[in-house]
């Protein structure tokens, strides 16, 4: 027996007593692979955060907008609440404070020698009337009235108490009217009506409920009788510690006097009259079954 070693008699020895070396039995150095993390669910999947595909979505697949899911649309699911119930159709009258007024006087864009209605407020942007939104008019505020100081003849729908009194102190004279949204629209806008070439229509009276304000005296309305407005004057006065000046021997009484008529839209325009804009010219009903509707 030999004592000598021979070289790379261990590893032979190795190979001899190991199994035939087969597709079976191969397998990878102990620590040469890492574990994968587990992978996300879907298609993309194989991504970092496991939570499927991050990138651009694929079209088509997004829902349409507003949609919940299910067959009923969501306006139908959900009970509407009516918040706004009663306020949509009630009747609305932007406020026109006297500080504006006594502005637009002092421009120069109101005459305070005419007759002011809806149509000189809105011409020069005194105010904004929009019918179609429930607008029925303009509220004159007593904002101002301290340093209100021009006498006018002015009508308008609605009016505080302080309002009234600061124009009356002046000598002016004060009128609240209707206008049903027909006649509104012709009021503001008076001259694409008149080149339409139709007759001036009529006033209407107004509503149930409106009938009380425009019948008292108190409010100025146009349906009060005269002599309780004369009483209401002098008790407003007295009220407001000033003296009424007398209109009557003033030069411009005729004007300040001047009122229309409650089927009257136009100072000075009677309905069924044409306004002729080409040929400036006024032309006024001869028929009397014209004059018997226009009229009564």
């Amino acid at each position: 027996m030999s004592l000598t070693k021979k070289p790379g008699g261990k590893a032979l020895e190795v190979l001899q007593n190991l199994p035939r070396i087969a597709l079976n039995n191969l397998r990878p150095e102990p620590g040469s692979k890492k574990k994968d993390k587990q992978r996300g669910r879907g298609q993309y999947g194989g991504n970092r955060s496991g939570r499927g595909h991050k990138g651009q979505r694929q079209r088509g697949n997004r829902p349409r907008l507003g949609f919940e899911g299910g067959q009923t649309p969501f306006y139908l699911v959900i009970p509407k609440y009516e918040y706004n119930k009663g306020h949509s159709h009630r009747a609305q009258y932007p406020p026109l404070s006297l500080k504006r007024l006594q502005y637009l006087i002092d421009l120069g864009r109101i005459d305070p020698t005419q007759p002011i209605d809806l149509t000189q407020l809105v011409n020069v942007r005194g105010v904004t009337i929009q019918p179609l939104k429930r607008d029925f008019g303009v509220q004159l505020v007593d904002e101002g009235a301290d340093i209100f100081a021009a006498k006018i003849n002015i009508e308008v729908q609605r009016a505080s108490e302080g309002a009234i009194a600061a124009i009356e102190r002046n000598g002016g004279v004060i009128t609240t009217g209707f206008y049903d949204p027909i006649s509104l629209a012709v009021l503001i806008k008076p001259v694409p009506f008149f080149l339409q070439g139709k007759p001036i229509p009529r006033r209407m009276y107004p509503g149930e409920d409106m009938v009380p304000y425009y019948r008292d005296a108190a409010n100025r309305g146009y349906l009060a009788d005269p002599e309780e407005i004369q009483q209401a004057r002098l008790a407003l006065a007295q009220k407001y510690g000033y003296t009424l000046p007398d209109i009557s021997k003033d030069e411009l009484y005729h004007m300040l006097a001047a009122r229309k008529d409650v089927r009257q839209i136009f100072f000075g325009l009677r309905p069924g009259w044409v306004v002729n804009m080409t040929e400036k010219k006024i032309l006024k009903p001869t028929d009397e079954k014209l004059l018997s509707y226009y009229n009564s």
